[in-house]
């Protein structure tokens, strides 16, 4: 939808607006500090601890800071809270993707991806993590992920090898294969991309969510270059998505919980339960993000 409305949205329109949120937000901010409403990595740590997360854990993170209110430090404060949550033999994992809107039209307005170089726009604390060092970051031109942590390098060596994102040498099923817990930190389920996994998990999908041309893009990593052929979800089918509706199946399945980081609602999922939750009630019920309760499209 918010891609949908920078279509149709005059430019100067969204300008006053974005302007207006972000003096909004600056506002609320410094209200909470004056308060004492003050987030600190030791919370975050100790948070994460009372939500099930443990040293060891393999966490994938979507996230939005500005939903969490004051957080002292910023992006680094999160990442850390995270990162002393999971220990030396932790994995945090997050998206780093560089579009926003349709992946299509990205494409074609940026047809190199500087593995290194390129930016994430999913939020302040997934760019700040992309530029830690150590981190690592999948090859893959729309949907790459960065990794920190023991399973790094698993989670992201061979996003690249096959057309599609979500296969299963991808980070994204690997997660699901690690036992992997996914936070939704201040984001809802429309930012949960593991629920992509059932489309390329089987052979075939009943539905064409992938456009059926491939774009070329040109890949520079640190070893060189190579030409990808990117599959791209149809943005036909990407407006058909009601992922927030799977919400009250994921609770009856017993693999979500719910709770609050700061001012955020936050949702845990565990990946390998959920993926097969998904595999299941599609196969028999029908059940995808696009028809949640099982309807025909």
């Amino acid at each position: 939808m918010r891609a949908f409305l920078k279509y149709i949205v005059p430019q100067f329109i969204l300008n006053s607006y974005h302007w207006f949120k972000r003096q909004k937000r600056a506002a609320q901010l410094r209200s909470d500090k004056e308060n004492g409403q003050i987030l600190t990595s030791a919370k975050i740590t100790e948070t994460l601890y009372q939500f099930g997360i443990a040293d060891g854990d393999v966490v994938m993170l979507h996230s939005s800071l500005s939903k969490l209110g004051f957080v002292e430090g910023g992006a680094n404060a999160v990442i850390d809270g995270f990162l002393n949550a999971l220990g030396n033999h932790g994995t945090l994992a997050m998206p780093s993707f560089p579009a926003m809107g349709f992946n299509a039209d990205y494409l074609k307005q940026h047809p190199v991806f500087n593995v290194q170089q390129t930016p994430s726009r999913m939020g302040s604390i997934t760019e700040t993590f992309r530029q830690r060092a150590g981190v690592s970051r999948s090859w893959h031109p729309t949907e790459p992920v960065c990794a920190l942590g023991k399973h790094a390098t698993y989670l992201t060596e061979a996003h690249h090898l096959h057309d599609t994102p979500y296969h299963q040498q991808s980070p994204f099923y690997r997660l699901c294969e690690l036992n992997a817990k996914i936070i939704l930190m201040g984001v809802d389920f429309n930012a949960l991309t593991n629920l992509h996994t059932l489309e390329d998990a089987v052979k075939e999908f009943k539905y064409p969510v992938y456009a059926a041309e491939r774009i070329p893009c040109r890949i520079i990593h640190p070893q060189g270059e190579i030409v990808y052929q990117v599959a791209y979800h149809n943005p036909v089918w990407s407006k058909k998505r009601k992922c927030n509706a799977l919400m009250e199946g994921f609770k009856t399945g017993g693999f979500l919980k719910i709770g609050t980081m700061g001012k955020a609602t936050c949702y845990s999922i565990e990946a390998k339960a959920m993926h097969q939750w998904m595999l299941t009630h599609y196969i028999e019920k029908g059940i995808t993000m696009y028809t949640p309760n099982g309807e025909t499209l």
